[in-house]
């Protein structure tokens, strides 16, 4: 296991995107972000500004004339939607949440072996499709830093999303595309309404799209279940040069969007999990970019243990009362039909 080295990307301009009063992803989260980040800063880590990412980055993900109407927005107040809103600077804000994801990819791949990041932004990005911004995403951060990642050289790059809410627009970005293998567990049937366990890729990209919808009240042991027996051995044998994680805090216990029962420790493990995954497959190179939480107490607690597991710490082991996972067992019986015949040996029927 090479040596641990992480860097958080962050910026206090992201509390320049304002939503309307009452709105869940508000200033307060990210003054908790800056908490976790002060925090780990105070025992000797290191925390990076990042810089905005440029039109040509965000045209590898978004239509050019998209990236033109949210800059259009600059210096007012708009509603895209009925959930997804700007304020004067949040054009620019969203152009560094971008880059942010940007920054820690260049950061990952310039280091050594055991190098990880992780972004602390918003606003998030995982909804935002080509040319739409939806469910409180502008630009997709992850797919742009995938696809930075891939314009640097790799050949196989893996995102792994576990924000409760399935990530739209990051499964259409790639979902023609070998090179980049998105794996998402989310709460279903919930919105955006995408993510069911058929959505597996189409064309030279059929098998490299992974979906495990979770029914709603899964728990901790749900979701390190279907991580030990299908996202895990199926990320392992995929082999990527580098793992990218859409780092949700959502399934969170208490979260008011959603409907888990997930402890934040929980999100540690997991996080752990996929670390160890890189560790073997592509000398520890793993980046996290955050996108939804909105329970404040959770969102604290899940960034904490997700941090404290990118930094090597061992996470707290499960109750032994979890051992129960009908939810689990559910989606593994759901997926496995459609995903066997890509990962032979992996998932067997």
């Amino acid at each position: 296991m090479p040596a641990v080295s992480l860097t958080l990307f962050t910026s206090d301009r992201f509390a320049d995107h304002l939503t309307p009063p009452g709105h869940p992803e508000r200033v307060a989260r990210h003054q908790v972000m800056q908490v976790v980040a002060s925090e780990f800063r105070d025992r000797g880590g290191r925390v990076v500004e990042p810089r905005t990412a440029t039109e040509g980055e965000l045209a590898r993900i978004h239509e050019r004339v998209y990236v033109a109407s949210l800059r259009d927005t600059a210096g007012r107040a708009v509603a895209l939607d009925p959930d997804t809103f700007t304020s004067p600077q949040t054009y620019d804000v969203a152009c560094l949440a971008a880059g942010a994801a940007v920054s820690a990819v260049d950061h990952v791949l310039d280091q050594g072996s055991g190098t990880r990041a992780m972004a602390l932004v918003r606003p998030p990005g995982h909804h935002a499709e080509r040319n739409r911004a939806m469910g409180f995403c502008l630009f997709n951060n992850i797919a742009v830093a995938a696809a930075h990642a891939r314009a640097r050289g790799l050949s196989r790059v893996a995102i792994v999303d576990y924000d409760v809410h399935h990530g739209n627009g990051t499964q259409s970005s790639f979902y023609s595309d070998p090179s980049v293998l998105f794996i998402s567990s989310h709460q279903f049937p919930y919105y955006p309404g995408t993510g069911a366990a058929d959505e597996i890729g189409t064309g030279a990209g059929e098998g490299f799209t992974v979906n495990l919808p979770l029914a709603a009240g899964a728990t901790d042991a749900d979701y390190e279940r279907v991580y030990d027996t299908i996202a895990g051995p199926i990320l392992r044998h995929y082999g990527p040069e580098l793992i990218l994680v859409s780092a949700g805090f959502d399934a969170y216990k208490d979260d008011p969007l959603a409907g888990m029962r997930v402890e934040a420790e929980c999100f540690g493990r997991l996080t752990a999990a996929i670390a160890a995954i890189a560790d073997d497959c592509c000398e520890g190179r793993v980046v996290a970019i955050t996108e939804g939480g909105y329970d404040l107490k959770g969102l604290a607690d899940s960034l904490r243990a997700t941090v404290r597991a990118l930094e090597g710490e061992k996470s707290a082991a499960a109750s032994p009362s979890a051992a129960a996972a009908a939810r689990a067992a559910a989606t593994i019986q759901a997926v496995t039909p459609h995903l066997a015949k890509y990962w032979p040996g992996i998932i067997e029927v």
